[in-house]
């Protein structure tokens, strides 16, 4: 399974928070980028991360003010990829210059434009508002998969996976014994698929950060803009209740990293109890624990999938709908 790549779409590089004066590298559809600030109005730069002499890695490099100079050779590039100088000589070659890339600061993320800059058109990066929301606490962090990212959409869309791998954490046996409503608007790119539980058990994940003790209303609401986010907005009650409801706004970019690599962002944001470090800090580690799971079983997966024979087909059925319609939607944006 080769999930294909699309190119003129915007992904996401880095949180903000990762990017400052020093420079960060990041490969995103096969391509090496190094990150950075400027100094004058800290705006994030994103160059081709090789210099154009012997391809060494301008992230293994240095800054001089808002110039890259290459560690190797001396190259200097500003900021939008031209050459200023080369070594031992003052006439620069014409094509002494790197691929500079569109870079959107928004909602906390920095989204980069991989394909054709004129087409680049920051009115489509999707939003994820409530990331840079003063009224929420949110937690996040990244991971790199060895896996294809297609595997990671799939892993995401079908949350009956909770049951079975996250238990003990958010997994409880009515995530999937419950069944799912899915919504596919193919021309705009967008998945929704709904679970909503109405007499389930509380997970630890959700009992020991709001207090509830007994079953609960659960309702699951994915919003997946392809290819790169993924919304999954959680409500929770006690069951039988109104009130009070406890939001909490989960978020995953998923960018793809190069053939069978993948970047897993994820951040999880949240209304209630918002002044209590111990919450936050539970959140923080409980979830990365739930995404360090998933991990393990997309790296476990996609291995099991390379030493498969040729010929093999998958089984699919009605847990699948929503990520066999991400799929689709992938391979259309992929051909387009």
């Amino acid at each position: 399974m080769a999930t294909a790549f699309a190119r003129n779409q915007w992904y996401v590089a880095a949180y903000g928070s990762e990017i400052g004066r020093e420079l960060l590298g990041r490969t995103i559809l096969g391509e090496p980028i190094v990150l950075y600030r400027t100094e004058a109005d800290g705006r994030v730069v994103a160059l081709a991360d090789r210099c154009v002499h012997r391809r060494y890695p301008l992230s293994a490099s240095r800054l001089d003010g808002d110039r890259i100079v290459c560690g190797y050779h001396g190259f200097t590039y500003d900021t939008a990829g031209a050459c200023v100088s080369v070594p031992g000589q003052q006439r620069i070659p014409r094509t002494a210059r790197v691929a500079a890339y569109p870079a959107v600061e928004l909602d906390s993320f920095v989204w980069v434009w991989i394909g054709d800059p004129a087409t680049a058109d920051e009115k489509l990066i999707p939003r994820a508002p409530h990331l840079a929301d003063p009224d929420l606490v949110t937690v996040r962090g990244m991971e790199p998969i060895d896996g294809d990212y297609g595997l990671l959409v799939d892993n995401l869309m079908d949350l009956s996976h909770e049951t079975y791998l996250h238990g003990g954490y958010i997994g409880t046996p009515e995530v999937a014994e419950t069944p799912i409503t899915t919504e596919v608007d193919e021309d705009a790119g967008i998945v929704r698929v709904s679970r909503h539980m109405t007499d389930a058990e509380c997970p630890p994940f959700y009992a020991r950060s709001t207090g509830i003790e007994g079953r609960i209303t659960r309702l699951q609401d994915i919003e997946y803009v392809a290819p790169c986010l993924y919304l999954l907005h959680s409500r929770i009650m006690p069951a039988g209740q109104d009130a009070p409801v406890f939001r909490t706004e989960i978020t995953y970019a998923i960018t793809p990293s190069a053939p069978g690599k993948v970047y897993d962002f994820w951040a999880v944001s949240r209304d209630f109890a918002t002044d209590d470090d111990e919450v936050t800090a539970f959140l923080r580690d409980f979830n990365h624990q739930v995404v360090m799971q998933d991990v393990d079983a997309l790296n476990l997966l996609q291995r099991a999938l390379d030493s498969e024979p040729a010929g093999y087909q998958e089984l699919s059925i009605n847990i699948d709908t929503g990520g066999l319609a991400a799929r689709r939607i992938l391979a259309k944006l992929a051909a387009g």
